[in-house]
């Protein structure tokens, strides 16, 4: 049985607010509601398999393959600053020592 207690909980948690006559006129209707559900017609689940996830595909990622790239000159050149064949970028982390 739903109270207006209940109805007032849910109503804040959705961040509703009736006034007392709405309360007075809604609990009913919400009862009247659950129990329309309670009373529906019950599925027979017997031959149906569990099901532990709604998505049931596999993992479809490629294999983590090395390529050759030839654009990898140009890519530093593009880098504001560059270092031993990688990108140089500000320390973001210090540790005082200049490292």
């Amino acid at each position: 049985m739903i109270t207006r207690e209940e109805l007032e909980h849910v109503a804040q948690l959705a961040k509703l607010s009736f006034d007392e006559q709405e309360l007075d006129e809604l609990t009913p209707r919400m009862q009247s509601l659950v129990d329309m559900v309670e009373h529906l017609v019950e599925v027979d689940t017997e031959a149906v398999e569990s099901t532990y996830h709604g998505n049931q595909r596999m993992n479809v990622y490629r294999e983590d393959q090395p390529v050759e790239n030839d654009h990898y000159q140009a890519l530093l050149d593009n880098a504001p600053t560059s270092k031993d064949g990688y990108i140089q970028v500000p320390a973001i982390l210090d540790d005082g020592e200049g490292a």
